[in-house]
């Protein structure tokens, strides 16, 4: 049996990386700042889609494992390759706890008493430690896992913005533009931070690349395509629950989208919407444990992480690697325990993001190089797979 990914299972990685924690408890964290938030929103997706298209291009380029971590070493040498990958390893362990945050208050819907932070911490730790298992079996049976979980998980927002056609409230949106009480220069900058957490994880497709399929054409179409879908789903989600809910009570919603259900649906509306929005966190999270391994194992490989990253089990597994990943994210989220979800959701997030820039910034000053290097560069030239 073929135990490398496909185009299909390769953009579910893409969109499911993205459509996670961001589009379900973003909406409160965003509520703070106004509809001033929508235009940083745009301004973002704008940016998200111009990182799409060097990822695109430059794994034509340097088709090798470990996305952003082997661009950036590939043009700029070890230095900046471990600097690199080591800022991808930890934003994305630190990006888990925030997406398992969220699925702890989502599924407080059916099990209130995790409204105790004690209780939602060993919840979060357990799930994290459940699907680093996952992984630990094989990576296609993480990636089948992450085709199911991508496709159930589109529906919940679908069904909130069916229902926001009638419970929509434009005076939500215009009335309440900037409520953050600083410029709207600061209200835009801190939107704009928070929104590109929603598009972390557009170069996913990029990172498993020695376990692909045609690597040379599926990555750079399923890069494109998820950006593409996952933009177009925020559009829809996020305007229509902040529509539907004031943003003096979205600020405080643990379940955003659980709550615009509500509004139209009743409680099994409510409980539908918390329930693919579980499905969707855990997906988002299995396919984040996956990306961790394979580029702290690519820099392992180069000696530029420890060799205990690089070790790999009989499913071809970095298994090690992915266990101490789980260590960091389990003891991120036992530092962080707070009453309110929401900031602690949001501090992940900013954390998160912080590092994770520095990646994005390296692969494209990667590009340019590469641009002005091999500007007629061919589909055929490209570097081969190592």
């Amino acid at each position: 049996m073929n135990k490398k990914m496909g185009f299909w299972m390769l953009a579910s990685l893409s969109i499911g990386n993205m459509v996670g924690s961001g589009i379900y408890l973003l909406p409160s964290a965003l509520a703070a700042y106004g509809s001033i938030s929508l235009l940083a929103w745009g301004f973002t997706t704008v940016g998200a889609f111009l990182l799409a298209l060097i990822f695109s291009d430059i794994s034509f380029r340097i088709p090798k494992i470990g996305g952003p971590y082997a661009y950036a070493k590939e043009g700029f040498g070890d230095f900046i390759g471990f600097q690199t990958a080591l800022n991808y390893w930890i934003g994305s362990w630190i990006g888990n706890s925030a997406t398992v945050i969220a699925f702890v208050g989502y599924l407080r819907i059916f099990y209130p008493s995790l409204a105790n932070p004690y209780y939602s911490c060993l919840v979060s730790i357990s799930v994290i430690w459940i699907l680093t298992f996952i992984n630990i079996w094989g990576i296609r049976k993480a990636g089948a896992l992450q085709l199911i979980t991508t496709i159930l998980k589109i529906f919940p927002i679908f069904l909130v913005a069916g229902i926001a056609f009638k419970f929509f409230n434009f005076s939500y949106i215009t009335d309440y533009f900037n409520v953050s009480n600083s410029s709207h220069f600061s209200a835009f900058s801190a939107s704009a931070t928070l929104a590109l957490w929603a598009f972390i994880g557009l170069e996913s497709a990029t990172i498993p690349a020695g376990n692909v399929i045609n690597p040379k054409k599926n990555i750079p179409l399923a890069t494109i395509v998820g950006l593409l879908v996952t933009a177009s789903v925020y559009v829809v989600g996020i305007i229509s629950v902040m529509g539907m809910i004031p943003y003096s009570e979205l600020a405080t919603a643990h379940a955003p989208f659980a709550k615009a259900a509500f509004l139209g649906l009743g409680s099994w509306g409510e409980k539908i919407v918390a329930l693919g929005t579980v499905i969707s966190c855990f997906g988002c999270l299995n396919g984040w444990i996956m990306l961790i391994g394979q580029v702290s194992m690519a820099a392992a490989r180069d000696g530029l992480f420890p060799k205990i990253f690089a070790e790999t089990n009989k499913a071809d597994v970095p298994a090690k690697g992915l266990i101490v990943s789980a260590i960091c994210t389990s003891a991120f989220l036992l530092l962080t325990i707070s009453p309110d979800l929401v900031d602690q959701f949001e501090l992940a997030v900013l954390m998160a993001v912080l590092v994770k820039v520095i990646p994005y910034l390296y692969t494209s000053m990667t590009e340019l190089l590469l641009l002005k290097k091999q500007p007629n560069v061919k589909k055929t030239d490209c570097l081969e797979l190592v």
